[in-house]
């Protein structure tokens, strides 16, 4: 039998890394990419086979997906997990980092979802995951920019969940708490790869391997925030664990797991710490806030 083909993307770290690493035991044929071939040479000792992508790059995004279909005649499952997280108070962020942010977070799986779509069609079956973050459905202060990124995501895979429906493609949303991983070791200049890979404020385990203290010092910092900035820095808000804390392992789980199912749900929580977040959404946001303010005042 012809093996399952799987695009993964942000695999120099974390959950990329992991996720590759379970489809490969899963006998999936894996295609694990990053920006920096050198990040993933041990992947392809592993078994799979390795490429250059980086996300905000069309040439790059058609290059590999044409390879794939060229080399084996289809793609069974893309698993956008590509990502960083840009913290600061919403005014301290430049606009350009903004920009930046969701070219990465947004726009990059848009690419590669109209660039894999298509075959998909046409063999009347696929699963596209996108890896999303607890932060993708609450919001928290110091965290606006990248949340909003991901709500963007989420909201756009909500739509094409049920576009593609119709045509036998699945979507499914991963949306990870608080995840152990090196996130804080790279730099920001490393924007993309899977760590804490989400390393968001939060915690939330996602994909992201850049986001670390550095992703703070180039704010605008209009010296109205300084609470904020002192709160980041004393409880390392970006660093890859804290109370909850999952594998990367664990969160590849889900993901293999969806891309192998028939009817895959369409959001996966890993881990206890991400299903209190989903849940939390649902209070009123007075609450909500007065909770920040407590915190605030801690």
């Amino acid at each position: 039998m012809t093996p399952e083909t799987v695009l993964i993307t942000g695999c120099s770290s974390g959950i990329g890394r992991a996720t590759a690493l379970e489809f490969v035991e899963e006998d999936w044929c894996v295609y694990a990419t990053a920006r920096n071939p050198a990040d993933i040479e041990t992947l392809g000792e592993a078994g799979c086979r390795i490429a250059t992508l980086d996300v905000t790059d069309p040439d790059d995004v058609e290059r590999v997906v044409g390879r794939i279909v060229d080399e084996e005649g289809h793609l069974s499952c893309l698993v956008n997990n590509a990502g960083y997280a840009q913290f600061g108070p919403v005014e301290d962020v430049p606009t350009g980092q903004v920009h930046r942010q969701f070219d990465v977070n947004l726009y990059g799986p848009h690419r590669l979802l109209r660039a894999a779509l298509p075959h998909m069609r046409e063999q009347e079956a696929g699963t596209v995951v996108n890896v999303s973050s607890a932060a993708g459905r609450l919001s928290f202060p110091g965290g606006g920019i990248y949340a909003g990124s991901k709500f963007a995501l989420e909201a756009m895979s909500d739509a094409l969940r049920n576009e593609v429906d119709e045509y036998g493609i699945d979507v499914v949303l991963i949306e990870p708490g608080p995840v152990e991983t090196s996130f804080t070791e790279r730099a920001e200049a490393e924007v993309y790869g899977g760590s804490a890979d989400n390393g968001e404020a939060d915690g939330d385990g996602e994909t992201v391997d850049g986001g670390d203290t550095d992703d703070i010092a180039g704010l605008d910092r209009s010296g109205a925030y300084d609470s904020f900035y002192d709160l980041f820095s004393d409880t390392q808000l970006v660093g890859g664990g804290g109370l909850g804390a999952i594998s990367p392992e664990r969160v590849a789980e889900d993901i293999v797991d969806a891309a192998s199912s028939t009817k895959p749900k369409a959001r996966y929580q890993p881990g206890t710490a991400a299903r209190v977040g989903a849940l939390a959404r649902f209070l009123p946001s007075r609450w909500l806030d007065a909770g920040y303010r407590y915190l605030r005042k801690l």
